[in-house]
């Protein structure tokens, strides 16, 4: 014991001075943390860095935007994975914006009464969530199903747009889709919100006039990019300047020729920066022909745009692609004068593309249906242009050359695995950099017709997509006694199944119009973890005690260590 009194003195003065140092560092800390903007991210797939782009768009926010989530109460692991991590994320979102980001978790299901909660489901289904059923094993060991909504509804201004969360490829398992769901929380957000505050719209335009698809055949793709962009159809004519309001153009399946006239005036807009989505068949089938009798025929297509698209480095070849990887069409299989009977048969000339994940326009999308493709080859030796395949045939494919005899009795032909012997065939191609003009060395006066005109030979630097089949861009449409009914992009009525086609096709124009940042926080990859259910149920008492004894106990040994050291120090 210390009895000496200015001893005692001292060392109560020394205490006062060390807790009003340790005060004013825990001030001064405070005061640095709240007027500088400093976070750390230790994890190894950086899943709570935001993108450059993110931060961005919630920088230029200057009013509220409210989210409602649909995804609380009672549910599975992998859902409740799902809600903390999109929790996380607009708490990241709050750092940034502040409260111009508002939240909100909102169950769905709370309610007992069935017929309000069957009321609420229907309204959260009109206004675009997407509610999914999932079936989850109870302590028993019993199976329950529920209706859950992962998406949410984002709110600005009076106007609202949904988000959906969850992804569904059937070619992947149930863990793998919620891991890339959760991949995808930061841009599916982010991509609602910039919808619904963007003010002025980039205009996309439409060429037709040379027998392109018309404007119910792409309604639905029409809609959905409305979200982002004003959308125009426009018919070139003679009009040299008639491009130069859109950052980008679809060309959407032409039938008919172009005039040297019209390709001038699309050339000239590409080599002053204008994007172009081409959608180009060299070979053209009548399905029509083929839906009420039991074959027709494929021809070759000629648009007059072989030349333009050899020197912009592909050529799009007059065949057909065939591919054991298909989608399916029923056939009635029942013989000669018997009742009809209908099975579903594959359809060798409507391949199922696996979007690869090397790309931000085709990263973590469904299987994408195609009617008819062919073949693109990369041509040229322009060392200026990047050229990437971004969609192509599986690798048990053939080609069969146009013209060609197409029956749906070949369905029954006897499949012969062996002569699928090509693999990949390419049927999307993406191209960036300085493209050459096909009208160099050409005299200009027939495109001019006199008219001043700054005539380029080489592009600035720019993007282009050629894809072989416009049907990928193609929504079916069917006549009703009451109208016109049109089916959502990629909807396939004999599968029940929704492909890829709409997404790609956004994305394509996405990464045409805005560039690849937007769609390159898409491209982040987070490490799928999954626990050992088996383990989880078997050692669950363990793992629980461990977790709630284990700290309180290194708290009590912690206690008892720094009681022992303070008592050793002051008795010497």
């Amino acid at each position: 014991m210390v009895n000496n009194p200015i001893m005692k003195h001292n060392i109560k003065k020394q205490n006062i001075i060390e807790l009003i140092i340790a005060l004013a560092i825990l001030l001064l800390l405070n005061y640095i943390s709240s007027t500088i903007y400093f976070r750390l991210d230790l994890t190894t797939d950086k899943r709570y860095t935001l993108s450059e782009t993110t931060h961005q768009i919630l920088d230029s926010l200057y009013d509220m935007v409210y989210i409602e989530i649909y995804l609380d109460g009672d549910m599975p692991i992998g859902f409740q994975r799902m809600k903390k991590a999109i929790k996380e994320q607009l708490d990241e979102f709050r750092v940034i914006a502040g409260d111009n980001i508002q939240y909100n978790f909102f169950n769905p299901s709370e309610t007992d009464d069935p017929a309000k909660r069957n009321a609420l489901y229907q309204d959260i289904y009109d206004r675009g969530i997407i509610p999914t059923n999932v079936k989850d094993k109870d302590e028993e060991g019993g199976l329950s199903e529920k209706i859950l909504f992962p998406g949410a509804m984002v709110i600005y201004k009076g106007f609202e747009t949904p988000v959906n969360f969850l992804h569904n490829n059937p070619m992947l398992s149930a863990d793998e889709n919620l891991n890339n769901s959760v991949q995808g929380i930061e841009f599916e957000l982010i991509d609602g919100i910039r919808k619904i505050t963007t003010e002025k719209r980039k205009r996309i335009a439409f060429i037709e006039g040379q027998g392109e698809l018309n404007e119910y055949y792409t309604s639905d793709i029409t809609k959905a990019l409305s979200e982002y962009y004003e959308i125009d159809r426009v018919t070139i004519k003679d009009y040299l300047q008639i491009l130069n309001p859109y950052k980008a153009i679809i060309i959407a399946g032409p039938t008919e020729q172009y005039t040297e006239k019209s390709k001038f005036i699309i050339d000239q807009y590409i080599m002053n920066g204008g994007k172009v989505l081409w959608f180009i068949e060299s070979v053209k089938v009548d399905m029509d022909s083929l839906s009420t009798g039991s074959y027709t025929f494929a021809t070759l297509n000629d648009a007059n745009l072989n030349d333009q698209l050899f020197k912009y480095s592909v050529r799009v070849n007059p065949n057909v692609i065939q591919d054991i990887q298909c989608s399916i069409i029923p056939v009635n299989t029942a013989p000669a004068g018997q009742q009809a009977k209908f099975s579903p048969a594959p359809w060798l000339y409507s391949p199922l593309l696996t979007p690869p994940n090397n790309n931000p326009i085709t990263k973590n999308l469904n299987l994408i249906k195609s009617e008819f493709p062919s073949v693109i080859d990369i041509v040229g030796n322009n060392q200026e242009i990047k050229k990437q395949v971004i969609l192509a045939s599986s690798a048990n494919s053939k080609t069969i050359n146009a013209p060609l005899l197409v029956s749906l009795n070949q369905v029954k032909d006897k499949l012969e695995p062996e002569t699928f012997n090509q693999s990949f065939n390419p049927i999307a191609v993406l191209l960036e950099g300085n493209f050459e003009s096909v009208f160099k060395n050409r005299m200009l006066s027939s495109y001019t017709n006199g008219e001043a005109f700054d005539f380029k030979e080489v592009s600035v630097p720019t993007e282009m997509i050629v894809i072989s089949d416009a049907d990928i861009i193609r929504n079916d449409v069917r006549m009703r006694a009451d109208g016109i009914f049109i089916s959502p992009l990629g909807y396939d009525r004999y599968s029940k199944q929704t492909y890829g086609n709409k997404e790609f096709v956004l994305n394509a124009v996405q990464y045409l119009v805005d560039g690849k940042s937007i769609l390159d926080i898409r491209s982040r990859e987070f490490k799928l973890r999954l626990l050992d259910k088996a383990k989880i149920k078997t050692e669950k008492t363990k793992w629980q005690l461990i977790n709630t004894l284990l700290p309180i106990l290194i708290i009590i040994i912690f206690a008892i260590l720094m009681n022992f050291l303070r008592k050793r120090r002051y008795t010497r």
